[in-house]
């Protein structure tokens, strides 16, 4: 073989090389982690500042990169062609695109991007400073590229921005859901999960769904006896208890413990002498459009834990603290004057007994369920909502693949519920069991 067609050989493998370099830069920068990245650079990584710099300016990257490969892949192709050309004549053409295809297929795009898909984060940062090099020197063509794409998909009404704006949370929300598992050895993830879930919703949710209603609300007449006011403050489970003059609607201070045990104190323990008003804050009044994600800044900010919400009307609809917006993220928080009732009981067969006033949300997350929740709050609403009426005791319906079975009602206020979740196969002895724990319920509602 001659002088020259070793140089042919040797310039056929370095295109190969270059060309494998092209395309495994592109699988590496394009599927590197950007939360890795990030995290590399708060530490003082600086090539994982460039290689989140190259992905910003993402298009003129992969034009690039594009570019130097196809030009790599042409080239050998060219050369190879020329060379056993020489030795078939016309069949050298046949032969140079066979074996050209095969090699560059196998050797300068399947390994490259492999390997570099394999260990994406490291090789972006190995590759970060050449391919930055590479994008410098090819600018003026991937810049003019770029303008004619872009022209082109705008004359066909196609928006190459709006994924761009969703991507990073739909990728967080994506990496989220891998915390998800049956395995019992996993529960820990489950709750990671569980609680980064939460975070994601603060933005989407809104303090109507979590607040606890005016029905729920303890609350004190202003015109209450002040020895009464006193026993009723001592008596409650909470610090902060709202006060009401001439109707529960005209809310005109929220009592504090901590300023009704300071009013006590001097006054030197005489509760005839106490004002009531000494012990009061002002009220904060919220509309319940307001998000989760709003309403914790707002607590933060004013440095308060306690908001009561109205309605477009001005009507008082609920209240809600900053204890319930950090129960969304970490589940139930139970102190020593929480009375422990989850309002959930699971049954032998598989079902579960919960009060109707039992959040939706809290199901979701604590059993990974998907039922909606933007026309209603609580299990009760959804019955209300999908059947568009009042059930009676012993009804059933079918809803998302979900059993509701109304087991209690009180006047208008369905209690209590039986929930079979969806693909839950129940033998014919936990399907007796369940229709005799029906009637049973039905004949105490009764009664």
């Amino acid at each position: 073989m001659s002088p020259n067609y070793w140089f042919d050989l040797a310039a056929f493998v370095a295109l190969l090389i270059a060309s494998g370099f092209f395309a495994g830069a592109e699988t590496a920068l394009t599927g590197a982690s950007r939360a890795r990245m990030v995290a590399l650079e708060n530490t003082g990584q600086k090539k994982a500042t460039l290689v989140l710099a190259l992905r910003e300016k993402k298009e003129e990257l992969i034009s690039a990169l594009l570019l130097g490969n196809s030009f790599m892949n042409i080239f050998a192709s060219a050369l190879a062609t020329s060379v056993l050309m020489q030795f078939f004549g016309e069949r050298g053409i046949a032969i140079a695109t066979l074996g050209v295809t095969v090699i560059v297929f196998v050797f300068a795009e399947v390994m490259p991007k492999t390997y570099a898909l394999m260990h994406a984060d490291r090789m972006a940062l190995i590759l970060a400073g050449p391919v930055k090099f590479v994008v410098l020197v090819f600018s003026p063509v991937t810049i003019t590229v770029g303008k004619v794409v872009g022209f082109t998909f705008r004359l066909f009404g196609i928006d190459t921005k709006g994924h761009s704006e969703t991507a990073h949370e739909e990728e967080l929300r994506g990496a989220i859901e891998l915390f998800k598992s049956s395995d019992a050895e996993e529960k820990v993830e489950q709750a990671k999960g569980a609680m980064l879930r939460s975070i994601m919703d603060l933005a989407d949710v809104t303090v109507e769904k979590i607040m606890v209603h005016r029905k729920n609300v303890n609350m004190i007449n202003l015109d209450t006896p002040v020895p009464q006011v006193v026993d009723e403050v001592l008596q409650s489970a909470f610090t902060r208890i709202p006060v009401w003059k001439d109707t529960p609607d005209n809310i005109v201070g929220v009592i504090h413990t901590k300023l009704l045990l300071q009013e006590l104190r001097n006054c030197n323990g005489n509760i005839a002498k106490v004002n009531v008003n000494n012990a009061m804050m002002e009220p904060w009044f919220i509309p319940e459009s307001t998000t989760l994600l709003d309403q914790l800044q707002e607590f933060r900010r004013r440095r308060e834990h306690f908001a009561i919400m109205v309605d477009e009307y001005g009507i008082v609809t609920g209240m809600v603290t900053m204890e319930d917006i950090l129960e969304e993220i970490v589940g139930q928080i139970d102190d020593e004057h929480d009375i422990a009732v989850s309002g959930v009981r699971p049954q032998p067969d598989g079902t579960y007994i919960a009060d109707g006033k039992v959040t939706i949300r809290d199901l979701n997350r604590d059993f990974e369920w998907r039922l909606p929740d933007e026309e209603y709050s609580t299990l009760a609403g959804l019955l209300l909502f999908e059947t568009q009426r009042i059930p009676a005791v012993g009804q059933m319906f079918n809803f998302y693949d979900f059993r509701f079975e109304v087991l209690k009602r009180q006047r208008n206020q369905i209690t209590l519920i039986r929930v079979t979740p969806p693909q839950k196969q129940l033998t014919p002895a936990q399907e007796k069991a369940q229709e005799k724990a029906a009637q049973e319920n039905m004949k105490e509602a009764q009664a």
